[in-house]
């Protein structure tokens, strides 16, 4: 089970109903958060979700309403006594902006870990997961992340029998282990079916359209993508600030083939995004005007 919670869904500044956009991924007992802008531990608060738990924190890019809560994060953490490494990703530049920010948050419990992406595209592997950033295009380097769980092949017990495969061995193969007893080699492969669909979130903002998101958002349970406007006479606008309309994140889902869109980081100008569902569930029906705090537990199918 993989829990998605979109923490914050503004653009630029904070609103008093509205925080920065932030996403919180839960599996498997580790904690991955997309984005820290101003206001982000609150939001989490309010979820009901502790910071401390925290293990990777990635960022998009470097502009102040997706990473300026950071300081105040990382304070937090330490005055719960946090010992464990903390995880960064980010873009080319991260360890010199995280120093930065890290001036009025000099002295921490814990190791700050800093792994920054240098090319189009990087996947970085933890144990359960992958998490795949791929460059998107705005007025300066920015990535989306694509979080991706895979699913091994089920077990096949009479394959096992027939194969006279001894019964102690069987738990070493299914967790993918070789084994060798009695002059005979069992490999993984001879008990195991082929792999099951796995899950998958791609989150992508502040960004023109792009062939890339396209390309890593299909397969994804779910795709988050920015709807700045929702005014269409701002298209314009949003092409001079490489930022993406409703209607273009619409027309991006519906090219990846993904069954559910969620909109997000809104223009603070965009108090009512829920408005222009209308016209933007004409191109992608399965769009939704995210709100604050709006989860999901996408689990595996059932076979």
């Amino acid at each position: 089970m993989l829990d998605v919670s979109l923490l914050g869904t503004g653009g630029m500044m904070p609103l008093p109903y509205r925080w920065l956009t932030s996403l919180m991924l839960r599996y498997n007992g580790k904690s991955i958060l997309i984005d820290c802008g101003e206001g982000t531990q609150i939001a989490l608060r309010e979820r009901g979700w502790s910071p401390n738990p925290i293990d990777i924190i990635c960022f998009t890019h470097y502009h102040a309403d997706h990473i300026s809560g950071l300081p105040g994060m990382l304070l937090t953490m330490g005055n719960a006594e946090r010992k464990e490494p903390l995880q960064l990703i980010g873009p080319k530049g991260l360890t010199k902006v995280v120093n930065s920010l890290r001036i009025i948050a000099p002295e921490l419990p814990f190791q700050i870990q800093c792994q920054e992406i240098t090319g189009e595209e990087e996947i970085f592997s933890f144990e359960g997961f992958q998490l795949k950033a791929f460059r998107v295009n705005h007025s300066v380097t920015c990535y989306g992340y694509s979080m991706m769980v895979a699913r091994g092949g089920r077990f096949d017990k009479d394959r096992a029998l027939a194969q006279q495969i001894p019964m102690k061995l069987w738990s070493k193969l299914q967790k993918g282990e070789t084994m060798e007893q009695d002059g005979k080699t069992y490999t993984p492969d001879m008990v195991i079916g082929p792999p099951r669909k796995g899950l998958k979130v791609t989150y992508c903002t502040d960004t023109r359209p792009t062939e890339a998101i396209v390309e890593n958002g299909a397969g994804s349970d779910l795709l988050i993508l920015e709807g700045m406007y929702g005014e269409p006479e701002k298209l314009v606008k949003a092409k001079e600030n490489k930022h993406m309309t409703m209607y273009e994140a619409a027309k991006v889902a519906k090219a990846a083939g993904v069954p559910e869109l969620w909109l997000t980081h809104y223009s603070p100008s965009l108090t009512h995004p829920e408005e222009y569902l209308g016209d933007v569930r004409k191109i992608f029906p399965s769009t939704i005007a995210a709100k604050d705090g709006r989860t999901i537990e996408l689990k595996f199918e059932e076979v």
